[in-house]
Protein backbone atom coordinates (compact mmCIF):
# COMPACT_ATOMS: atom_id res chain seq x y z
CA UNK A 1 0.00 0.00 0.00
CA UNK A 2 1.14 3.54 -0.74
CA UNK A 3 1.87 5.66 2.29
CA UNK A 4 -0.91 8.18 2.82
CA UNK A 5 -2.86 10.25 5.31
CA UNK A 6 -6.63 10.21 4.94
CA UNK A 7 -8.79 12.73 6.79
CA UNK A 8 -11.80 10.51 7.35
CA UNK A 9 -13.99 12.89 9.37
CA UNK A 10 -13.10 16.56 9.67
CA UNK A 11 -15.82 18.22 11.72
CA UNK A 12 -15.22 19.61 15.18
CA UNK A 13 -17.90 18.63 17.68
CA UNK A 14 -20.33 15.70 17.96
CA UNK A 15 -23.41 16.99 16.11
CA UNK A 16 -24.06 15.99 12.51
CA UNK A 17 -26.29 17.82 10.07
CA UNK A 18 -27.75 16.99 6.67
CA UNK A 19 -25.09 17.11 3.99
CA UNK A 20 -22.37 18.01 6.46
CA UNK A 21 -19.11 16.28 7.39
CA UNK A 22 -18.56 13.69 10.10
CA UNK A 23 -16.77 14.10 13.43
CA UNK A 24 -13.09 13.53 13.84
CA UNK A 25 -11.11 10.53 12.65
CA UNK A 26 -8.01 9.99 10.53
CA UNK A 27 -6.14 7.15 8.86
CA UNK A 28 -2.38 7.02 8.51
CA UNK A 29 -0.90 4.27 6.36
CA UNK A 30 2.87 4.32 6.65
CA UNK A 31 5.71 1.81 6.62
CA UNK A 32 3.26 -1.04 6.21
CA UNK A 33 1.21 0.01 9.24
CA UNK A 34 -2.45 0.99 9.26
CA UNK A 35 -3.10 3.48 12.06
CA UNK A 36 -6.50 4.95 12.92
CA UNK A 37 -6.37 8.16 14.95
CA UNK A 38 -9.65 8.82 16.80
CA UNK A 39 -12.99 7.17 16.14
CA UNK A 40 -15.72 9.76 15.81
CA UNK A 41 -19.14 8.88 14.44
CA UNK A 42 -18.78 7.64 10.85
CA UNK A 43 -15.24 6.26 11.10
CA UNK A 44 -16.23 2.73 10.04
CA UNK A 45 -17.94 3.74 6.81
CA UNK A 46 -15.17 6.26 6.08
CA UNK A 47 -12.50 3.55 6.38
CA UNK A 48 -14.43 1.30 4.00
CA UNK A 49 -14.82 4.20 1.58
CA UNK A 50 -11.03 4.66 1.79
CA UNK A 51 -10.60 1.07 0.54
CA UNK A 52 -9.51 -0.27 3.92
CA UNK A 53 -10.36 -3.85 4.76
CA UNK A 54 -11.64 -3.68 8.33
CA UNK A 55 -10.25 -7.11 9.15
CA UNK A 56 -6.75 -5.66 8.56
CA UNK A 57 -6.94 -3.03 11.31
CA UNK A 58 -3.59 -2.67 13.06
CA UNK A 59 -3.31 0.22 15.53
CA UNK A 60 -5.95 2.55 16.95
CA UNK A 61 -5.00 5.73 18.81
CA UNK A 62 -7.51 7.73 20.84
CA UNK A 63 -6.43 11.28 21.72
CA UNK A 64 -9.09 11.90 24.39
CA UNK A 65 -12.52 10.78 25.48
CA UNK A 66 -14.79 13.47 24.06
CA UNK A 67 -17.55 11.69 22.15
CA UNK A 68 -16.61 13.17 18.77
CA UNK A 69 -13.32 11.27 19.07
CA UNK A 70 -14.41 7.99 20.64
CA UNK A 71 -18.13 7.36 20.03
CA UNK A 72 -17.59 4.80 17.25
CA UNK A 73 -14.51 3.09 18.72
CA UNK A 74 -16.48 0.08 19.96
CA UNK A 75 -18.71 -0.19 16.89
CA UNK A 76 -15.63 0.00 14.61
CA UNK A 77 -14.01 -2.96 16.33
CA UNK A 78 -17.26 -4.92 16.45
CA UNK A 79 -17.90 -4.31 12.75
CA UNK A 80 -14.30 -5.28 11.92
CA UNK A 81 -14.90 -8.49 13.89
CA UNK A 82 -18.06 -9.27 11.93
CA UNK A 83 -16.08 -8.52 8.75
CA UNK A 84 -13.56 -11.27 9.52
CA UNK A 85 -11.09 -9.74 11.96
CA UNK A 86 -8.97 -12.52 13.42
CA UNK A 87 -5.73 -10.69 14.28
CA UNK A 88 -5.11 -8.73 17.45
CA UNK A 89 -5.62 -4.97 17.26
CA UNK A 90 -3.58 -2.77 19.58
CA UNK A 91 -5.43 0.23 21.00
CA UNK A 92 -3.73 3.11 22.78
CA UNK A 93 -5.96 5.45 24.73
CA UNK A 94 -5.92 7.78 27.72
CA UNK A 95 -7.09 6.82 31.18
CA UNK A 96 -10.76 5.84 31.00
CA UNK A 97 -10.64 4.11 27.62
CA UNK A 98 -10.75 0.80 29.48
CA UNK A 99 -14.06 1.80 31.08
CA UNK A 100 -15.49 2.65 27.67
CA UNK A 101 -14.36 -0.68 26.21
CA UNK A 102 -15.61 -2.82 29.08
CA UNK A 103 -18.93 -0.98 29.01
CA UNK A 104 -19.25 -1.50 25.26
CA UNK A 105 -18.47 -5.20 25.56
CA UNK A 106 -21.07 -5.55 28.33
CA UNK A 107 -23.68 -3.76 26.22
CA UNK A 108 -23.01 -6.15 23.31
CA UNK A 109 -22.48 -9.29 25.37
CA UNK A 110 -25.61 -11.02 24.04
CA UNK A 111 -24.63 -10.46 20.41
CA UNK A 112 -20.94 -11.32 20.90
CA UNK A 113 -21.63 -14.56 22.75
CA UNK A 114 -24.30 -15.54 20.23
CA UNK A 115 -22.03 -14.99 17.22
CA UNK A 116 -19.18 -16.92 18.81
CA UNK A 117 -21.48 -19.89 19.35
CA UNK A 118 -23.65 -19.61 16.23
CA UNK A 119 -21.10 -18.42 13.67
CA UNK A 120 -17.87 -19.89 15.02
CA UNK A 121 -16.15 -16.54 15.42
CA UNK A 122 -13.14 -15.95 17.68
CA UNK A 123 -13.90 -14.08 20.88
CA UNK A 124 -13.79 -10.32 20.20
CA UNK A 125 -12.62 -9.80 23.78
CA UNK A 126 -9.41 -11.66 22.96
CA UNK A 127 -8.66 -9.64 19.82
CA UNK A 128 -8.15 -6.21 21.40
CA UNK A 129 -5.03 -5.31 23.36
CA UNK A 130 -5.81 -2.13 25.25
CA UNK A 131 -2.96 0.06 26.52
CA UNK A 132 -3.24 3.25 28.57
CA UNK A 133 -0.77 5.99 27.67
CA UNK A 134 0.26 9.43 28.94
CA UNK A 135 3.07 11.87 28.14
CA UNK A 136 6.14 10.48 26.41
CA UNK A 137 6.78 7.40 24.29
CA UNK A 138 3.55 5.58 23.50
CA UNK A 139 4.87 2.91 21.14
CA UNK A 140 8.25 1.97 19.76
CA UNK A 141 9.30 -0.82 17.44
CA UNK A 142 11.79 -1.18 14.59
CA UNK A 143 9.54 0.64 12.10
CA UNK A 144 7.47 3.04 14.15
CA UNK A 145 7.72 5.49 17.06
CA UNK A 146 4.67 7.21 18.56
CA UNK A 147 5.07 9.99 21.13
CA UNK A 148 2.42 11.88 23.12
CA UNK A 149 2.27 15.42 24.48
CA UNK A 150 -0.44 16.50 26.91
CA UNK A 151 -2.15 19.58 25.47
CA UNK A 152 -4.50 22.19 26.92
CA UNK A 153 -8.14 21.23 26.29
CA UNK A 154 -10.13 22.19 29.40
CA UNK A 155 -11.98 20.69 31.13
CA UNK A 156 -10.44 17.48 29.72
CA UNK A 157 -7.17 16.68 31.51
CA UNK A 158 -6.02 13.67 29.49
CA UNK A 159 -5.87 15.00 25.94
CA UNK A 160 -2.75 14.32 23.89
CA UNK A 161 -1.12 15.49 20.70
CA UNK A 162 0.52 12.58 18.93
CA UNK A 163 3.69 12.40 16.84
CA UNK A 164 4.04 9.41 14.55
CA UNK A 165 7.48 8.77 13.07
CA UNK A 166 8.11 6.12 10.44
CA UNK A 167 9.79 5.71 7.06
CA UNK A 168 11.77 8.91 7.62
CA UNK A 169 8.57 10.94 8.03
CA UNK A 170 7.04 12.74 10.99
CA UNK A 171 3.30 13.39 11.19
CA UNK A 172 1.89 15.29 14.17
CA UNK A 173 -1.77 15.44 15.24
CA UNK A 174 -2.58 18.35 17.55
CA UNK A 175 -5.70 16.70 18.97
CA UNK A 176 -8.12 19.21 20.50
CA UNK A 177 -6.27 22.07 22.15
CA UNK A 178 -6.27 25.75 22.84
CA UNK A 179 -3.30 27.71 21.50
CA UNK A 180 -0.45 25.75 23.10
CA UNK A 181 3.09 26.99 22.34
CA UNK A 182 4.85 23.79 23.59
CA UNK A 183 3.21 22.03 20.64
CA UNK A 184 5.58 23.92 18.32
CA UNK A 185 8.59 22.27 19.95
CA UNK A 186 6.85 18.90 19.85
CA UNK A 187 6.11 19.28 16.12
CA UNK A 188 9.49 20.78 15.19
CA UNK A 189 10.30 20.05 11.55
CA UNK A 190 7.32 17.75 11.02
CA UNK A 191 6.44 16.76 7.48
CA UNK A 192 2.75 17.31 8.25
CA UNK A 193 1.08 19.05 11.17
CA UNK A 194 -2.58 18.09 11.39
CA UNK A 195 -3.97 20.88 13.56
CA UNK A 196 -7.48 21.73 14.68
CA UNK A 197 -8.76 25.15 13.61
CA UNK A 198 -11.62 27.50 14.37
CA UNK A 199 -12.90 30.56 12.51
CA UNK A 200 -13.82 33.30 14.97
CA UNK A 201 -16.48 34.66 12.60
CA UNK A 202 -18.25 31.32 12.68
CA UNK A 203 -18.41 30.83 16.44
CA UNK A 204 -21.44 33.03 17.11
CA UNK A 205 -23.41 31.43 14.29
CA UNK A 206 -22.49 27.98 15.59
CA UNK A 207 -23.63 28.60 19.15
CA UNK A 208 -26.84 30.18 17.85
CA UNK A 209 -27.58 27.03 15.83
CA UNK A 210 -26.66 24.66 18.64
CA UNK A 211 -28.56 26.51 21.32
CA UNK A 212 -26.07 26.42 24.19
CA UNK A 213 -25.46 30.14 24.00
CA UNK A 214 -22.77 31.84 26.02
CA UNK A 215 -21.63 28.70 27.82
CA UNK A 216 -20.75 26.86 24.60
CA UNK A 217 -18.98 29.93 23.23
CA UNK A 218 -16.93 30.15 26.44
CA UNK A 219 -15.88 26.51 26.01
CA UNK A 220 -14.94 26.92 22.35
CA UNK A 221 -12.76 29.95 22.95
CA UNK A 222 -11.05 28.41 25.99
CA UNK A 223 -10.48 24.94 24.58
CA UNK A 224 -9.84 25.27 20.85
CA UNK A 225 -7.41 27.04 18.52
CA UNK A 226 -8.28 29.93 16.23
CA UNK A 227 -6.94 29.43 12.73
CA UNK A 228 -4.39 32.22 13.01
CA UNK A 229 -2.97 30.59 16.15
CA UNK A 230 -2.72 27.24 14.36
CA UNK A 231 -0.59 29.10 11.79
CA UNK A 232 1.57 30.50 14.62
CA UNK A 233 2.28 26.96 15.81
CA UNK A 234 3.06 25.76 12.29
CA UNK A 235 5.43 28.64 11.67
CA UNK A 236 7.20 28.26 15.00
CA UNK A 237 7.58 24.54 14.37
CA UNK A 238 8.89 24.98 10.83
CA UNK A 239 6.59 22.26 9.52
CA UNK A 240 6.48 21.47 5.82
CA UNK A 241 2.72 21.11 5.50
CA UNK A 242 -0.20 22.37 7.59
CA UNK A 243 -3.42 20.35 7.34
CA UNK A 244 -6.42 21.89 9.07
CA UNK A 245 -8.70 19.36 10.77
CA UNK A 246 -11.52 19.30 13.36
CA UNK A 247 -12.92 22.41 11.69
CA UNK A 248 -15.22 24.78 13.59
CA UNK A 249 -17.55 25.60 11.91
CA UNK A 250 -17.55 22.77 9.39
CA UNK A 251 -21.16 22.56 8.18
CA UNK A 252 -22.24 26.19 7.94
CA UNK A 253 -23.05 27.07 4.31
CA UNK A 254 -21.88 30.64 4.91
CA UNK A 255 -18.29 29.44 5.39
CA UNK A 256 -16.27 27.54 2.80
CA UNK A 257 -12.68 26.79 1.89
CA UNK A 258 -12.13 30.34 0.63
CA UNK A 259 -12.86 31.71 4.11
CA UNK A 260 -10.25 29.45 5.71
CA UNK A 261 -7.66 30.43 3.10
CA UNK A 262 -8.49 34.13 3.51
CA UNK A 263 -8.07 33.88 7.28
CA UNK A 264 -4.52 32.61 6.75
CA UNK A 265 -3.53 35.34 4.31
CA UNK A 266 -0.14 36.67 5.36
CA UNK A 267 -0.01 34.23 8.27
CA UNK A 268 1.01 30.96 6.59
CA UNK A 269 2.87 30.70 3.29
CA UNK A 270 3.69 26.99 3.31
CA UNK A 271 1.80 24.05 1.90
CA UNK A 272 -1.80 24.08 3.13
CA UNK A 273 -4.66 21.60 3.18
CA UNK A 274 -8.15 22.52 4.35
CA UNK A 275 -9.63 19.27 5.61
CA UNK A 276 -12.68 17.63 4.11
CA UNK A 277 -14.03 14.14 4.65
CA UNK A 278 -12.20 11.52 2.63
CA UNK A 279 -9.36 13.80 1.55
CA UNK A 280 -6.18 11.85 0.78
CA UNK A 281 -2.72 13.33 1.35
CA UNK A 282 0.03 11.18 -0.21
CA UNK A 283 3.16 11.02 1.92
Amino acid sequence: MADRLVLLGTKGGPAIRQGGPSPTSSLLEISGRRIVVDCGLGVTRALVNADVSLKDLDLILITHLHSDHVLEFGPLLHTAWTSGLSRKVTVYGPAGIDDYWSGFLQSMRYDIDLRIDDEGRPDLRDLVELKIYADGIVHRDTDLVITALRVDHPPVVDCFALKIEAAGKSIVFSADTSYFPPLADFAQGADILVHEAMLSDGVDRLVARTGNGARLKEHLLASHTLIEDAARIANAAGVKHLALHHLIPADDPQFGEADWIKALSGKWDGRLTIGRDGLVIPL
